[in-house]
């Protein structure tokens, strides 16, 4: 009976000390660290296409759907998908905003998890207009922000930190021609994915590398 007790202990250990083994030896999944070098060059404001390291996103203060503002520090620990986009827009908005819809259902109770959508078109796009948008199509107040502002912070934000909007200055010196890409953005402020957010599968994918952060950061 002794050496039934002692077997039945050492075979625990044993297997706890497997499984502790397991985990510590099982591959992880490290995303890359986004570079302006590492982008296209038309996505990228001259100044920063030679930059290799060391991008973060720039401090910002927008206003979202709710007049309240929104800064670097609403993200502040918390991994986040960015896009830009416009109310108006009638071509690939539309999918795109479903799309992230998507992500904003699969981490709707999870308050580590949130999405920010900037408008390239501030000037339509006032705090009233994105509210009447933010309800047409379901979005949950605190989990993802639409925001506007000043034309000339939304550009640098979106060419020199998201490196997501092509420039189309014609007619402005701020004029944008945004993009189908989402950006996951880690709580260092770092960019580590771009995805097209026309794509349903590419949602996959986003929410896949997301919990990959999570478990970078050691965040439940």
């Amino acid at each position: 009976e002794k050496y039934k007790l002692f077997l039945s202990v050492f075979s625990s250990i044993c297997i706890v000390i497997l499984l502790l083994f397991y985990d510590a030896l099982k591959p992880r999944i490290i995303l890359p660290i986004y570079s302006p070098a590492m982008v296209n060059f038309e996505l990228v404001d001259s100044s920063l296409q030679h930059v290799k390291k060391f991008h973060k996103i720039a401090d910002f203060k927008l206003k979202n759907q709710n007049n309240r503002w929104v800064t670097q520090n609403t993200f502040k620990n918390k991994i986040y998908l960015a896009d830009f986009f416009f109310t108006t827009c009638p071509s690939i908005c539309p999918i795109m905003t479903d799309n992230m819809s998507i992500i904003q259902d699969a981490f709707r109770n999870d308050p580590s998890i949130l999405l920010l959508s900037h408008s390239v078109t501030p000037l339509i796009d006032s705090v009233a207009q994105l509210k009447k948008y933010a309800l047409e199509k379901g979005v949950i107040d605190k989990k993802w922000h639409l925001v506007t502002g000043p034309k000339k912070e939304i550009y640098d934000l979106a060419r020199q930190s998201y490196l997501a909007v092509k420039t189309n200055q014609n007619d402005d010196k701020y004029g944008m021609i945004h993009t189908e890409n989402f950006i996951l953005i880690d709580p260092d402020r770092r960019i580590r994915g771009f995805y097209d957010g026309t794509v349903r599968e590419d949602m996959e994918k986003v929410k896949k590398d997301i919990l990959n952060l999570k478990v970078e950061y050691s965040i439940n």
